[in-house]
């Protein structure tokens, strides 16, 4: 049973003869954030007596005697100006950790109407290996897809791929120029990444020499505006001193980030130039971005050459990428590119002009959006097309073909106008039925509170991410298992296996514990700590509960400790209490994460329970219990917390390890 969803029906009835609206009343329903008070808490009777002119706890009484939870609860009780304090009988709490100890969903129900969902995340450049910056789409989208198919909705997980854009381009002209064959025969991935890499330097070097006079005279306007400011600040009369400061630190703020933006630009134009290999390239390459883009365009046109070449460089791609997501133990059910929906890119302008929806602006081809000030252009003046009209016909596609009730895109909060202005089109186009969300997340940061970079300044790959984790997991594990008052237990192959789940396992929490809209600092210590709200120490608390448990199996027999459990769940301590009353928040947990697409509420109740677990293990002697009976009930609190923890771990994607 959901017991926060159940509580809310009951007070939805007992506020229906009160109140013409309940929906933000009974909103008001909510866990007790004080076991003093109880465990959950009513605080809608103040509201409601606003609305009535009585007083709050005349209304919360006339709540009360509305109320029917005799069989959940103890009598409520009113506190201070009109709270309402709940406290779940005992007994009640017994029986129904009872069932969710003979329950394979631990007493999770499937929801009752099934929602169709497709889920789309990770969706890297597939000509480049996988960096940092994919992992937040990564752990973020699977933990959300593994939560919505336990529930029971249908879903469909769609990793969109870049296989299409001009990183293609890039790549294409830098294997027709500057590609060493031996490498490429030897590591094909390894040296498409390089010659990606070299383009992109050379294209942004003549960029950047023609950017840099605008840049340095945006630098110099800005000194002079924000010595003029300085300076006129002497001569203000003191009731205007105050706007003239904010406007002074203003005009600061974008002076200090236009010089670091030239002193980026400045640094990657010396890179070029103080390499003699690099600047030679330049010279001969004057025209290396226009070139770029022609290529991009000879493959989008069907050019034999470039369309045999991109077949030729895709499965070596292909592979690397999923070699990753084996390793991060993430799947999907449609694997699609930006190519397959290049046919259909032409059908969706006219479309979309047909319908009024878009016309010509300055040679291109424009949808004009209610609520933005530039349009969302979806061919360009030379005929090219953009992400946005792909993306058009990603919904197209996907509507005709699964009929979803919600498509969620999981990408960082960087393309939220280009999400708003795409769902707006989308409406505008006749997809009004279908629920379109960005679930939109912050960015990695390292130490220094910048984008999480090598020391070299470049982004981190996602394999030397995962590799240094394990191996300092590894350490961990292998320090631990030296350490055990009996003896190491794991031989060096099972250590190994372990440390690739601690380590992994780390990484992938790390993220998702945090509000997903937040930044984060990226820390290796932190997020492998074996306290503290990380995957370490729930695997720990997993590993150390399953030891106790199979000692109690063997110490009493697997009959005494069989699921049989009617009448078996004792909870006289308050510790045990408060461990029975975290488990049957599971499903209350599940459900917060499907409310807003957060996975942060379940790692926060897993958290929780094992922090409940610790104290009542603590406290509540288990294999040392009085009698034969508290022995197999708390054995049996063991187990269940064990199996939450697993299956709560393994919706975010992450291994619960039997040792460690």
């Amino acid at each position: 049973m959901q017991i926060l969803n159940e509580l809310k029906h009951r007070f939805e009835e007992a506020l229906a003869p009160l109140a013409g609206e309940t929906t933000e009343l009974v909103d008001m329903v909510r866990l007790s954030q004080d076991p003093k008070f109880g465990d959950y808490q009513a605080n809608c009777a103040m509201p409601l007596a606003k609305q009535l002119g009585r007083p709050p706890r005349d209304v919360a009484a006339e709540i009360v005697s509305r109320l029917d939870v005799v069989d959940l609860c103890e009598p409520p009780e009113i506190a201070g100006p009109g709270f309402i304090n709940l406290r779940l009988r005992s007994d009640w709490l017994a029986r129904e950790v009872e069932r969710a100890i003979a329950d394979e969903r631990l007493g999770v129900a499937h929801v009752a109407e099934p929602r169709m969902y497709l889920v789309d995340y990770s969706a890297p450049n597939v000509a480049k290996p996988m960096h940092v910056g994919h992992i937040r789409s990564t752990v973020i989208g699977d933990a959300l897809y593994r939560t919505l198919v336990f529930l029971g909705h249908r879903v469909v997980g769609d990793n969109h791929l870049g296989d299409w854009g001009t990183q293609f381009g890039m790549i294409l002209y830098g294997y027709k120029h500057f590609v060493d064959r031996a490498a490429y025969e030897q590591n094909r991935v390894g040296e498409l990444a390089r010659l990606y890499r070299l383009v992109r330097q050379l294209v942004d070097y003549h960029d950047g020499r023609g950017a840099l006079p605008q840049l340095e005279a945006k630098v110099a306007r800005l000194e002079r505006e924000f010595e003029a400011q300085r300076a006129a600040l002497a001569g203000i009369d003191a009731n205007e001193v105050k706007q003239a400061e904010k406007s002074a630190r203003q005009v600061e703020r974008a002076l200090a980030e236009a010089r670091e933006e030239l002193a980026a630009l400045r640094g990657k134009l010396a890179d070029v130039a103080s390499d003699p290999v690099l600047e030679r390239r330049a010279a001969e390459h004057p025209l290396i971005g226009q070139a770029v883009l022609q290529e991009t365009a000879r493959l989008h046109e069907g050019d034999a050459e470039n369309v045999a070449l991109w077949r030729e460089f895709l499965p070596a791609c292909m592979a690397d990428i999923e070699r990753i997501y084996r390793r991060l133990q993430v799947k999907f059910d449609e694997v699609l590119g930006e190519s397959f929906y290049h046919n259909r890119l032409a059908r969706v302008v006219a479309d979309l002009e047909t319908k009024g929806l878009a016309r010509e602006s300055g040679g291109a081809t424009c949808v004009f959006l209610d609520g933005y000030d530039t349009p969302m252009i979806v061919r360009k003046q030379d005929g090219a097309f953009l992400y946005a009209t792909t993306d058009l016909a990603t919904i197209q596609y996907r509507i005709e073909k699964w009929q979803p009730h919600a498509i969620l895109y999981v990408v960082d909060h960087r393309q939220s106008r280009h999400f708003g202005q795409l769902f707006a089109a989308a409406r505008a186009w006749g997809y009004r039925d279908v629920e379109l969300a960005h679930v939109n997340f912050g960015t990695v940061l390292g130490e220094d509170g910048r984008p999480f970079k090598t020391r070299a300044g470049e982004t981190v790959g996602l394999e030397a991410l995962l590799d240094e984790a394990v191996e300092r997991a590894l350490k961990i594990v292998t320090e631990n298992d030296e350490t055990k008052p009996t003896g190491a237990e794991l031989s060096a192959d099972e250590r190994r296996r372990v440390a690739e789940a601690v380590g992994i396992g780390a990484i992938k929490y790390a993220d998702l514990s945090q509000n997903r809209t937040s930044d984060y600092t990226f820390s290796y210590d932190k997020m492998l700590a074996m306290q503290g709200n990380t995957a370490t120490y729930m695997q720990y608390a997993h590993a150390r509960i399953r030891s106790i448990f199979a000692r109690g199996e063997k110490q009493y027999g697997a009959e005494l400790l069989s699921r049989a459990t009617v009448g078996a769940i004792r909870l006289g301590e308050s510790a045990e209490r408060a461990l029975a009353v975290e488990l049957l928040r599971f499903a209350e947990a599940l459900e917060m994460v499907v409310a807003d697409y957060r996975p942060n509420h379940l790692t926060s109740y897993l958290f929780e329970l094992a922090g409940k677990f610790s104290t009542f293990y603590e406290e509540c002697p288990v294999l040392r219990a009085e009698t034969p009976e508290l022995v197999r009930s708390r054995l049996l609190l063991c187990d269940v917390t064990a199996r939450v923890l697993k299956q709560g771990l393994n919706l975010l994607g992450i291994e619960a390890v039997e040792r460690m």
